[in-house]
C-alpha cells in the first residue's frame, strides 16, 4: 500500500527553515489500521497531507501501490485522490446550502458516474451510516454527531482504498465520539479499508492496532497490544 522514505517537509518560517517532516519512513500493509499522536505542531496533519497527496515533501518519496505521488503530475495525483482516498474532517467541511445526500453525491461527480448510480450510491452509503432518514436534511439541522456520520459517509461513497481521518472526534463530546469510533471500526473490518487517522484521544489511539507517535517531525511506530476490544 504506502512505503515512505526518507520523507522531510520544510517551511520557510521568520527568515528561518523549519521541518515538519524530518526523515520519516514508513510502510503501512493494505488494510491496516494506524493511529498517529503527538503534540500539536509536531508533523502530524502535515504527515497525513503528504499521505493523501495534498501536500508534496521537501524530500523523499511516497509511494501508493508502487505509485510514486511525489513525482507525479497534480492531475494523476488528483485522479488517485478522487477514486481511492477517502478524508474525514475534524470539521466536517459539508458544503452548509446543500443537503446530507448533497453533500455525499457531491464526491461521485467528478467520476463521470451517471446521476441515477449516483443516487444509488448515496442512498447506500448514508444508510450504512444510519442516515438513511436525514438524507435531505441541511448540515445546521444535523447534530455534530450527524454531521461527522455524513462527512464519513461522503468519503465512503467513492468506494476508496484507503481512509485518512484528521481528528474525527476533535468536536465531538465522549458519547457522540464512541459512536463514531464503534462506526470508523465497523467501516474498516466491513470494506477492508486502510485506515490512518490522526487523534488526541487516547481512547481513540487505544483501539488501533498500530500507533505512531510524531515527535519534532519524527516518526516512532508501536504495536497496540493492549488495545481495547471493538
Amino acid at each position: 500500500m504506502y512505503t515512505l522514505t526518507g520523507v522531510t517537509k520544510t517551511y520557510k518560517k521568520d527568515g528561518g527553515t523549519v521541518a515538519a517532516l524530518q526523515d520519516v519512513d514508513l510502510e503501512i500493509e493494505d488494510g491496516e489500521w494506524l493511529a498517529i499522536q503527538g503534540r500539536t505542531g509536531h508533523g502530524k496533519s502535515t504527515l497525513l497531507n503528504v499521505l493523501g497527496g495534498l501536500d508534496r515533501p521537501t524530500a523523499g518519496t511516497v509511494r501508493l501501490d508502487g505509485h510514486d505521488l511525489t513525482a507525479m503530475r497534480e492531475r494523476e495525483v488528483g485522479k488517485i485522490r478522487a477514486t481511492t482516498i477517502g478524508f474525514v474532517f475534524q470539521t466536517f467541511n459539508l458544503i452548509p446550502t446543500l443537503s446530507a445526500a448533497e453533500n455525499v453525491e457531491a464526491a461521485l461527480i467528478p467520476l463521470g458516474m451517471r446521476s441515477a448510480e449516483r443516487r444509488r450510491r448515496v442512498g447506500e452509503v448514508l444508510d450504512s451510516v444510519k442516515l438513511g432518514d436525514r438524507a435531505h436534511h441541511l448540515p445546521s439541522e444535523l447534530s455534530g454527531g450527524q454531521q461527522q456520520r455524513v462527512g464519513i459517509a461522503r468519503a465512503l461513497a467513492k468506494r476508496p482504498r484507503v481512509l485518512l481521518a484528521d481528528e474525527p472526534t476533535g468536536n465531538l463530546d465522549e458519547d457522540t465520539r464512541d459512536d463514531i469510533i464503534t462506526l470508523l471500526e465497523t467501516m474498516h473490518r466491513r470494506h477492508d479499508l486502510t485506515l490512518i487517522l490522526v487523534t488526541h484521544d487516547s481512547a481513540l489511539a487505544y483501539r488501533a492496532p498500530c500507533v505512531g507517535v510524531m515527535r519534532n517531525g519524527r516518526l516512532s511506530i508501536r504495536r497496540n497490544t493492549g488495545r481495547l476490544a471493538p
